[in-house]
């Protein structure tokens, strides 16, 4: 649980004295990352910055911009902010059920001409701030009753049944594992836990018998990604392949890869969506075992250096903010990953700040501002 506490302290920093109090270690991994992006993207590009360095290159100097414009906004803003965004980003999602953007048999993005919005993008964050507000309204004492915990429950299952139409899938389970964690961390009882794994056991039970029925809950090519998780051997030049290939890819690596633009599953195009969803075993296929556990180990510090943040700042809803923002970019990377490698069936989640994409870079680093605003803005002791 997040810890927290009500203290005396001197107001926050202001101007551009802010910048002495941001988080500098986690900016410089964040970057770090990002680079490792630049660098992958223009690799399985053959060693150009087009057609997607320089886009990523572009929309990374836009995200710090964004970064560095919300880490110096004072917090209260953003927790005022916190239900419109959520409102926001619930009519997004709404919208694109009518004017979204339709492609690989999903529709999820919105054009606004300069790019290609995902909604269920800008909701995880949403998400994240309206729990946080509502937790730091809430008196803790009445945290796990029944009736102040089907609010957070609601707002937490009205996107996710959204984005599941979409159909998306990843992102649902990164939304619900999202809200969850930011009720837990807010003291709801492990009672309610209990019941919602079970729940989400019967849901998966109802997902599998309901295959064939007029009442199908999943895309039929959903049920396929299942079956070809389980066994890729039942069609390895079909629901198969990209799962088949993509453990050929990390496995050709070794320890230390065949070394930048030398990876035969990306030089000769055998492996799809090489620079977004499976860049990860491109990477692995390059750089090796040591390039992969080099940006496994940028994630793990960036996530101990958000989660000390959160444990050490005294403001509910700074603390709440960036623990669930923590948590939900480990799941992004998590799941991504064990994706990749055969662990857990394809769901559609990129690789945070190295695949190839606008919403998700932008998005992720105005999250990161988030949590360096909670940590610019936290009360410090020794202060009156």
């Amino acid at each position: 649980m997040v810890y927290y506490e009500q203290m005396n302290a001197k107001p926050a920093p202001t101007g551009l004295a802010k910048l002495l109090y941001m988080h500098w270690p986690l900016m410089v991994l964040v970057v770090a990352v990002c680079c490792m992006g630049f660098v992958m993207l223009y690799s399985v590009a053959g060693g150009s910055l087009d057609p997607w360095a320089r886009q990523q290159m572009t929309r990374f100097a836009i995200g710090l911009t964004v970064m560095f414009i919300v880490a110096l906004t004072p917090l209260n803003f953003w927790k005022s902010m916190s239900i419109f965004a959520y409102l926001g980003a619930l009519g997004l999602l709404v919208a694109v059920e009518f004017v979204g953007e339709v492609g690989k048999g999903a529709q999820r993005w919105i054009d606004l001409g300069f790019i290609l919005l995902q909604p269920s993008e800008v909701m995880k964050v949403a998400l994240v701030m309206v729990l946080a507000q509502y937790y730091a309204w809430l008196e803790p004492e009445k945290v796990s009753r029944p009736f102040w915990v089907l609010l957070p429950l609601a707002l937490t299952a009205i996107p996710v049944a959204l984005v599941l139409s979409q159909p998306d899938l990843g992102t649902a389970i990164l939304l619900a594992a999202g809200g969850g964690v930011v009720m837990f961390l807010a003291g709801v009882s492990w009672w309610y836990f209990g019941p919602a794994i079970l729940g989400a056991v019967g849901l998966v039970t109802a997902v599998m018998t309901s295959r064939g029925t007029e009442w199908q809950i999943l895309k039929d090519y959903q049920y396929r990604r299942i079956e070809t998780f389980l066994d890729p051997s039942l069609d390895p030049l079909g629901s198969g392949y990209h799962i088949t290939q993509a453990k050929i890819a990390a496995g050709s690596g070794g320890i230390s890869g065949r070394g930048l633009m030398e990876g035969t599953q990306s030089r000769l195009n055998f492996l799809p969506e090489k620079h977004t969803d499976f860049i990860f075993t491109i990477l692995a296929e390059e750089l090796g075992l040591i390039g992969g556990l080099s940006l496994l180990l940028l994630y793990t510090l960036i996530i101990v250096f958000c989660s000390v943040s959160a444990y050490r700042n005294r403001d509910r809803f700074g603390a709440l903010l960036t623990g669930g923002l923590t948590a939900t970019f480990f799941f992004f990377f998590v799941v991504n990953m064990a994706m990749v490698m055969g662990l857990a069936p394809v769901v559609g989640v990129p690789l945070p700040l190295v695949s190839y994409g606008g919403s998700a870079m932008l998005v992720l680093l105005g999250a990161f501002g988030l949590i360096q605003c909670a940590h610019v803005h936290r009360p410090r002791r020794g202060y009156q």
